[in-house]
């Protein structure tokens, strides 16, 4: 009844204002005043009032930077980061002096050269040295900021060092994934027709290929099956007949994936790319350490994502069918960020930039950023559980079968396959 009560009132509202305009508009033509006649004290009038929106205008937007200056990102935590604030901040102050400046002079003469119809107005058609002064000025304000961006993002996307720490990000609705070198200190090759239930970034290695192979078998066979002897509708058949020629076309190229991989390995040996897939470190923890340059390997599973570091002020897309990098040196712990931010719980954040679907806002994950020796302490744990478990040292003969001490970590059928044998 109140929202209703409300909406009448300014309904009336409006009404009663727009007739007033009317009347007032009836009595001006009664009186024989034209609308474009304006008198000298109103004009004197608006010419104060710019003045004083001048006035007013300058102190809300000073007002705004002393109210929300704590509002905008904290001190940036990587070394980049504080050369990307340099060229924000010049950028700002080139906006700022421009702006007051163009402000000051809009409302002042609009004060001061109020209409006299007394005076008349100089008319101008053309000035060559004007027209010059306004052409080379802005062209040499915008050189200065082309060339000083052009050097930062130089700066910010040449080549990492040799020695810096990999990682990689991978992307997909809506989950960020991290892979870490494993103990080889390289991480392994990545095929996209490898990606199952326990392969979501697609690591090639030669278990994981006889295991996609032996998928494809299962789903190929059982495909065949209900095409031989299930009644199907002739849309329903031609469906699962496209996907069963889907299924061996992939096969044929796992298959001549890995014999690309036979030959790479035979020709380098453990320099191949296929020989340090297993020990990686896949995991949904982002650790980084400080005063170390790192460089991010980006990938997306589906659609483009974007890697995105606030606080360290860093962003790459992540574009599927390709990887992406950038690289960063983190200067600023997470326990020394907290101290920084008078906030306990602070973490820093890798965020998606990208709107990538319904669920987007859930694309985030923790960065903790650490002491060297931390890290590595971090990481000697990360190393005891790679993507490949190395395979456990056959028991000796006669040797009493011990049985695992959480068996809902094994499956059921291998359960009873062991129960069987032994």
């Amino acid at each position: 009844m109140m929202k209703l009560l409300i909406l009448i009132v300014v309904v009336l509202g409006i009404l009663a204002v727009a007739q007033l305009a009317r009347v007032y508009e009836l009595t001006s033509r009664l009186r024989g005043k034209r609308e474009e006649d304006i008198s000298a004290s109103d004009n004197r009038f608006n010419g104060r009032m710019m003045w004083l929106f001048l006035v007013l205008y300058f102190g809300f937007f000073i007002w705004l930077v002393v109210r929300y200056k704590d509002k905008m990102l904290p001190v940036a935590a990587s070394e980049h980061g504080v050369e990307t604030d340099w060229l924000m901040d010049f950028n700002w102050w080139i906006l700022i002096i421009a702006f007051v400046i163009t402000n000051v002079l809009l409302f002042w003469f609009a004060g001061k050269y109020l209409y006299n119809k007394d005076r008349r107005a100089f008319w101008q058609p053309h000035n060559n040295k004007l027209e010059l002064a306004w052409t080379i000025v802005p062209a040499a304000v915008l050189a200065v900021i082309v060339i000083y961006g052009l050097r930062t993002w130089i700066q910010i996307t040449a080549p990492a060092s040799p020695d810096a720490m990999v990682v990689e990000l991978y992307a997909r609705q809506f989950d960020w994934t991290a892979r870490y070198p494993g103990a080889d200190g390289g991480l392994g090759a990545t095929d996209v027709r490898l990606i199952n239930g326990s392969n979501q970034m697609g690591i090639v290695t030669r278990e994981s290929i006889s295991t996609r192979l032996a998928e494809l078998d299962v789903e190929i066979s059982a495909t065949d099956s209900m095409l031989a002897h299930a009644i199907l509708a002739k849309t329903k058949t031609a469906e699962l007949t496209d996907q069963v020629g889907r299924m061996r076309r992939n096969k044929s190229r796992i298959i001549n994936l890995r014999t690309l991989m036979e030959l790479d390995i035979a020709e380098k040996g453990v320099a191949s790319a296929y020989m340090h897939g297993a020990d990686d470190v896949v995991i949904k923890e982002f650790h980084l350490p400080v005063r170390k340059e790192v460089k991010l390997l980006i990938r997306s599973q589906d659609v483009i994502h974007s890697v995105y570091l606030p606080h360290l002020r860093a962003q790459m897309n992540a574009v599927p069918g390709m990887t992406t990098t950038i690289k960063m040196v983190p200067t600023i712990t997470t326990d020394s960020m907290r101290t920084i931010m008078k906030d306990e719980v602070f973490d820093f954040i890798l965020l998606c930039n990208k709107i990538c679907g319904a669920s987007h806002y859930n694309m985030q994950m923790p960065l903790i950023v650490t002491s060297a020796p931390e890290h590595e302490a971090w990481m000697a744990e990360a190393y005891k559980k790679p993507f490949q478990p190395a395979p456990a040292a056959p028991a000796p003969p006669g040797a009493p079968v011990v049985p695992p001490t959480d068996t809902t970590l094994v499956a059921p059928a291998a359960v009873a396959e062991a129960n069987t044998t032994h």
